[in-house]
């Protein structure tokens, strides 16, 4: 199965998808089919920020049309925060979407997970994953405009400073405190802060989730979702 990625949002996430697919199927002893269409993380953030969901669901609609024309049998958007306009890019959609949401619930039960702790953009933390978890209760922090904050500028520059990691390890902390088993990474540019350090507690990566489905899904070993 030849992937499509919309990539872009934000590009060092963009290389960790590409980075983790390849040695995913090298291990495997098979041939990763892949196209990245790049779109801006500017302009979504803007209409993140503005909720203006038909005006994103267009620009992937034009980005998944050059996934299609590239050979892609489906497409992926390689954001948690850009899923806030899924229905309306299904809905026009020229290729099969998959989910980066799906395996997330899925993959909270199989590690026993029953409240997971948020991080991520705004719509993100404050939605719950966008009311998508069934099996876990999900928790947002209580300053939800900090970590939103810290995050955005973190996915649009390609840089986690010090300060915003301090951030999102005490934020973190402080969700375990309130009860969480783990905190998920729910944006899939947290591996900027979270990569290479230990917070002192359990973390989730959704990027990895992520991965682990489109691996499955690409080799025949799980249904679309």
């Amino acid at each position: 199965m030849h992937l499509g990625l919309i990539g872009g949002i934000g590009p060092a996430a963009t290389v960790v998808y590409y980075q983790r697919l390849v040695a995913a199927f090298r291990a495997r002893g098979r041939v990763l089919e892949l196209t990245i269409a790049n779109a801006d993380v500017q302009t979504l953030a803007r209409n993140a920020a503005a909720d203006d969901r038909q005006a994103q669901a267009e620009i992937y609609a034009r980005h998944l049309a050059q996934l299609k024309g590239a050979g892609a049998d489906v497409g992926t958007i390689t954001s948690i925060g850009g899923h806030f306009c899924y229905a309306e890019t299904e809905a026009i959609s020229p290729l099969p979407l998959v989910s980066a949401i799906t395996p997330i619930d899925a993959g909270l039960a199989a590690r026993g997970i029953r409240t997971i702790g948020l991080l991520g953009t705004r719509q993100v933390m404050g939605s719950s994953l966008y009311g998508q978890l069934e099996r876990t209760r999900a928790i947002a922090p209580v300053d939800i405009e900090a970590v939103h904050e810290a995050y955005v500028g973190t996915a649009t520059s390609g840089i986690c400073t010090p300060e915003a990691r301090a951030l999102f390890f005490s934020e973190g902390a402080r969700l375990i405190e309130r009860g969480a088993d783990a905190v998920l990474l729910a944006g899939t540019d947290l591996g900027l802060a979270f990569d290479g350090h230990e917070p002192g507690y359990e973390v989730i990566d959704a990027l990895d989730l992520h991965v682990d489905h489109l691996v499955e899904l690409a080799t025949g070993e799980a249904d679309r979702g």
